[in-house]
C-alpha cells in the first residue's frame, strides 16, 4: 500500500526524490479517505513555495482537502492530465496521479518526510485515534 521509493508526509503527500527535484503526490490512504477526486487545484509553475505551504486543493464527492508541500522550492511542473481525468488520483496515486514537481531547495526538508514504515505505522495508529 505504501511503496518503499517513496518517501511520505504526516498530512498524507508522497515524495518521490529525483536528484533536486521532488516529485508529489497524495498517498493512496489520502484517495481513499477521500473518495473520488472531480478536481485538482494546482499551484502556478515557477511559484516559490516553502515546506507546509498550502500549495492547491483535491476536491472530491465527499471533501474538499489542501495539498501541502512536503519541500520548500520552486514548482517545477504540474500534472495538467488531471485537469481533463482527475480521477488519476484515485486510479494510480503512486504514478499518473502524480501532481506537482518541485525543484527542492534544501536536503534538511528530506530529512523531515517518514519512510514506508514510518508512515504505514503513523496511518494505523491515526486510525485509532
Amino acid at each position: 500500500m505504501f511503496p518503499d521509493t517513496l518517501w511520505y508526509t504526516k498530512d498524507h503527500e508522497w515524495v518521490k526524490v529525483d536528484g533536486d527535484v521532488c516529485i508529489v503526490g497524495v498517498s493512496q490512504f489520502a484517495q481513499e479517505s477521500l473518495g473520488d477526486i472531480v478536481y485538482v487545484e494546482f499551484p502556478a509553475v515557477g511559484e516559490v513555495v516553502h515546506r507546509g505551504d498550502e500549495i492547491g486543493e483535491l476536491e472530491s464527492t465527499k471533501a474538499t482537502s489542501p495539498i501541502y508541500s512536503p519541500v520548500s522550492g520552486t514548482i517545477l511542473k504540474v500534472n495538467d492530465q488531471l485537469i481533463t481525468s482527475p480521477e488519476l488520483v484515485n486510479n494510480d496515486s503512486y504514478g499518473e496521479g502524480w501532481i506537482v514537481a518541485i525543484m527542492r531547495k534544501t536536503q534538511e526538508d528530506l530529512d523531515q518526510l517518514l519512510g514506508a514504515k514510518a508512515y504505514e505505522a503513523f496511518v494505523r495508529g491515526e486510525g485509532n485515534g
